[in-house]
């Protein structure tokens, strides 16, 4: 690594930005820093740096909203093996996870930037292959993200509606038409959050995380306490294995339990994608991945547990009338105004989690666009001139999930579109890190995290594991299928994989060369580049 980058990076890592960390002028002299490493990895510094460490690590934290998520999946694990799916189906696949957020975590320390996944990839792929490693992990990237947005509102809409269903005895009991009308308005609330400054949205997710923990402790804590004559042994709780799917071999449909954690455990990409808004970003961002990822991993699993022993019947639950069996579990533990009270938090838990990832789409959009990868570039990468944040972008990835929430008149498409988010997104994880084990083993210079000469077998694992959970997550979810309940994922992807491919092969390829650079640094002077690579001015790095 040259000098100067060098030094770089150990000025943005010697002090953390937030409270207790230093005056304005070793703030100020952090975020130069991070400017500086930013201009070497190619780009022009256009946020403002808002985000603390703290904020942070509640932003990828809150993106996974444990107990709303949990909330959202429990019906999995309850079909694929009772209480041993909820338990198990749970703690089994977050150590895998880990092992994917370990190697994320080092090449965002090593590349904090906006880019993230996708410029990862073009860094470690062969030059020749460099473009379409890009372009592949880009547009897994965005389908995966702008489908998690359309899952997570969806998911807001069905627990409003379950809401609306038990305050008044079933006598309000909601269609698809209605709850995608529901969608739409929080997808328009979500649209103007995600517009504000940086340091709007930054301040707001130590609120986000405040709520998250809080329900997460209270949901625990009202399962273990009030559930009385319905709390079940120990044995039962931890061991009793219900095969629900229709499959005759239990080992096969306890592995599809495994959706559950697969589809909460995602978005922790979100701290690279904010890596340009982050003070102390190669340090800031990678804590970010590894603490969000344990932290949601831990409380899910207690939250689970709690469930498991407050679940008197597992069939009663999958038989409700409600949209979401967990709805009825609170109903079942708590009566009528205490599962209301709890849901109510939980709906805002929901609520924030969506404004989160739409925050996080709408970032990985602009970077792309940045990059002249999306049609219509030149509008996507546009920034507001006042709140110094991608606005166009943000009102993109509401408008492309609004469209994805048609699928909601359909429970199975709406099914199967979370599958879809979930490989996307894990698709576009992988990628550069297999690229880091095979081509990339010379290429990467580390950053102030890095797992030194562990990340060979944890790369192994993590690629291995999602190889296993892709094939996994588009089988259907019993045995014999009917056009109702088959698992389009496949689908899906396909019809995205198909247009990325097409879009290559035709003309992409011709002009498409990955991450395009936006600035040169020499001797602290920056020139930037238009879209054809010509200089247009040369300045100073500045602070922001």
């Amino acid at each position: 690594m040259p000098s100067d980058e060098k030094r770089a990076v150990k000025t943005s890592t010697g002090t953390a930005h937030g409270p207790g960390y230093g005056d304005d002028e070793s703030l100020n002299a952090i975020r130069h820093a991070d400017d500086e490493l930013l201009a070497k990895l190619g780009y022009k510094s256009e946020f403002r740096r808002e985000f603390s460490l703290v904020e942070t690590i509640a932003f990828a934290f809150s993106i996974m909203g444990v107990v709303a998520s949990v909330s959202s999946t429990m019906s999995f694990p309850l079909v694929s093996g009772g209480h041993v799916g909820m338990v198990f189906g749970w703690l089994i696949p977050c150590f895998f996870v880990m092992t994917i957020a370990a190697s994320l975590a080092e090449l965002t320390s090593a590349m904090p930037t906006s880019a993230g996944l996708y410029y990862f990839s073009a860094k470690l792929a062969p030059p020749r292959w460099a473009p379409l490693a890009s372009w592949i992990t880009g547009w897994a990237n965005v389908t995966g993200q702008v489908a998690l947005v359309c899952s997570i509102d969806f998911t807001c809409a069905q627990m409003i509606v379950t809401a609306l269903n038990v305050g008044s005895d079933g006598a309000i009991n909601l269609g698809a038409g209605p709850t995608f009308g529901i969608l739409l308005a929080i997808l328009f609330t979500h649209g103007i959050v995600c517009s504000a400054a940086t340091a709007v949205i930054a301040r707001l997710n130590i609120f986000y995380v405040i709520v998250n923990v809080g329900t997460t402790i209270a949901a625990i804590v009202v399962l273990l306490a009030c559930s009385g004559d319905q709390r079940v042994s120990t044995e039962t709780a931890f061991t009793m294995f219900e095969n629900n799917t229709g499959w005759s071999n239990s080992g096969w449909a306890f592995l599809l339990a495994f959706t559950s954690p697969m589809w909460t455990l995602t978005g922790y990409d979100s701290a690279a994608h904010i890596s340009e808004e982050t003070a102390n970003a190669a340090r800031a961002a990678p804590i970010a991945i590894l603490v969000g990822v344990g932290a949601t991993a831990s409380l899910g699993w207690l939250l689970f547990i709690a469930a498991s022993f407050a679940t008197a019947s597992v069939s009663q639950l999958l038989g409700t009338d409600l949209p979401l069996p967990m709805g009825q579990l609170f109903l079942n533990v708590l009566g009528k105004r205490g599962m209301l009270a709890i849901w109510s938090l939980i709906i805002v838990v929901q609520y924030v989690t969506g404004a989160a990832q739409g925050v996080d789409a709408s970032r990985v959009v602009f970077a792309f666009a940045r990059d002249n990868a999306l049609p219509g570039s030149r509008w996507w990468k546009k920034m507001h001139p006042w709140t110094r944040t991608p606005v166009n972008a943000v009102w993109l990835v509401m408008a492309l999930a609004g469209i994805c929430g048609i699928l909601g008149f359909s429970e199975t498409a709406l099914s199967s579109l979370a599958g879809a988010s979930v490989i996307g997104l894990y698709v576009s994880y992988v990628t550069p890190i297999f690229l880091r084990i095979t081509s990339g083993r010379t290429r990467l210079r580390p950053g102030p995290f890095t797992l030194g000469k562990w990340y060979m077998p944890i790369g192994i694992v993590a690629v291995a594991w999602v190889s296993f959970i892709v094939v996994l997550l588009v089988f259907p979810p019993e045995v014999n299928p009917t056009a109702d309940t088959m698992n389009y994922t496949v689908v899906i992807i396909m019809s995205v994989f198909i247009f990325a491919s097409l879009s290559w092969i035709i003309s992409a390829r011709k002009w498409f060369k990955g991450p395009v650079k936006t600035v040169e640094d020499r001797d602290g002077i920056v020139g930037e580049f238009d879209e054809k690579g010509a200089r247009v001015e040369e300045k100073s790095v500045e602070s922001h």
